[in-house]
């Protein structure tokens, strides 16, 4: 099956998988290459502090690095979704190249992204296709552009990264399921264990297999307890909020 021009299989699955498709986004928007690189917008100045300060104020974070780890993950759960739907539905992954890619630094979540070519990669739509197009094509350079402002360790990152990709992997599960489409939901599954194998990704935390999907225990934090009334994630390395750590284990 072809990439269709607007990508309409992803619509049923929700908001975290779609993915807008325009020659030129309704408003100047930051590419994400743009965005990796640290260059200044008209709109926005650094359309990436801008997202980490607009993400830190909305959950009354005490400092900006849990802004910047929630944004990180939100934007890799983005990425993840919309690559690893693409690769199980339509049996091709789209070129993401972030120069492709535009960003609304100042939208809600899941965060807005817009495609202005949809073309698809060549060869199979295996793990090593997805992890050259979001691990080294986005989160790479993406974590880089974070640290080069922010206290934030590798790990910690690498496991935002990480929990990203098996949220969107149960998310996906379940769609199939519920949809009659086990081939579907067995893809999804086995694209996710090759991809929680690569070598960024093995360390970051423990995968299962569960009737409700992909399930993921993470060895890091991502740091969201430490937001006003935050708690723990469900795949959170802690299981109730720490008392007295100021830091949480980078992974």
């Amino acid at each position: 099956m072809d990439l269709d021009p607007r990508l309409a299989a992803l619509r049923p699955l929700g908001g975290f998988f779609l993915l807008r498709v325009a020659a030129q986004p309704p408003r100047p928007l930051p590419t994400l290459a743009g965005v990796y690189a640290n260059q200044s917008s008209d709109v926005y100045g650094n359309a990436l502090t801008f997202r980490v300060r607009k993400v830190s104020g909305a959950l009354r974070a005490p400092e900006e690095r849990i802004g910047a780890s929630v944004a990180q993950q939100g934007l890799a759960a983005r990425l993840w979704s919309a690559a690893l739907g693409c690769a199980v539905l339509y049996g091709v992954v789209p070129d993401l190249d972030p120069r492709l890619l535009h960003w609304d630094p100042d939208g809600g979540a899941p965060d807005d992204l817009w495609l202005t070519e949809v073309r698809a990669l060549p060869g199979d739509p295996d793990a090593a296709t997805l992890a050259t197009a979001v691990l080294d094509g986005h989160l790479v350079p993406l974590s880089a552009a974070l640290r080069a402002h922010h206290r934030l360790a590798p790990g910690l990152l690498r496991g935002n990264a990480a929990s990203a990709l098996a949220g969107a992997a149960r998310q996906l599960e379940q769609w199939a399921r519920a949809h009659g489409r086990p081939a579907t939901a067995a893809r999804a599954r086995a694209l996710t264990a090759d991809l929680l194998a690569h070598p960024l990704l093995a360390d970051t935390g423990s995968r299962t297999d569960t009737p409700a999907g992909t399930a993921f225990r993470r060895r890091s934090c991502c740091l969201y307890y430490r937001v006003p009334g935050g708690g723990v994630c469900g795949d959170c390395c802690f299981t109730r909020p720490p008392r007295s750590s100021p830091r949480a284990p980078s992974g």
